[in-house]
């Protein structure tokens, strides 16, 4: 019985990819496409608590709630895109984004033997924000929803790489460049 509420975290986890792959079959800003939505960027903050609250942490858990979050954001891109039509700095922007973070999932695949994104503060408010965005498309400019969206996710990622750079160990929940803490 324990060994089972020990996986709790990582079905939680599980299910935001099934569920957010689910997404795809739900018509976009329906209440169902909300309360799945909204189901996935909870689990998002659950699962992490619960795995530390639990003492049940471990390296797969890590890799899983990585995997769990890239996937909802792809689904949510492939959804998101032709309603909100971004322009092509944006769409190029989003690129360099992306480049960005791969390059630091692959610093931490050839120094730690793990594809994996670090839980730092600023991936925390990027996640935050990219949560919130869905829902506060119909009252908020859309231009000023997509610069703010890019000029955090940039900071945040060129913040992660240079981490990945610079760390001697893998340092999954460093909070910030500046925490020496870990």
């Amino acid at each position: 019985m324990e060994e089972l509420r020990d996986m709790i975290p990582n079905f939680i986890s599980l299910s935001r990819i099934i569920l957010s792959l689910s997404l795809f079959l739900i018509t976009p800003f329906s209440q169902a496409f909300y309360l799945i939505y909204i189901y996935c960027g909870i689990s998002d903050m659950l699962d992490g608590f619960l795995a530390r609250k639990m003492g049940t942490e471990s390296r797969f858990g890590e890799i899983l709630d990585s995997i769990a979050d890239m996937v909802m954001v792809a689904v949510l891109l492939v959804i998101l895109f032709p309603i909100i039509k971004p322009s092509e700095l944006i769409i190029f922007w989003i690129i360099v984004i992306a480049i960005i973070r791969f390059s630091a999932m692959t610093v931490a695949l050839m120094k730690y033997n793990v594809f994996i994104s670090l839980h730092t503060y600023g991936n925390k408010i990027t996640g935050a924000i990219l949560f919130v965005f869905p829902l506060v498309i119909p009252y908020v400019p859309m231009n000023f929803l997509a610069y703010g969206i890019v000029i955090v996710a940039s900071i945040s990622a060129v913040e992660e790489l240079f981490i990945q750079i610079m760390s001697r160990k893998l340092q999954v929940n460093r909070k910030h460049f500046f925490d020496r803490s870990l």
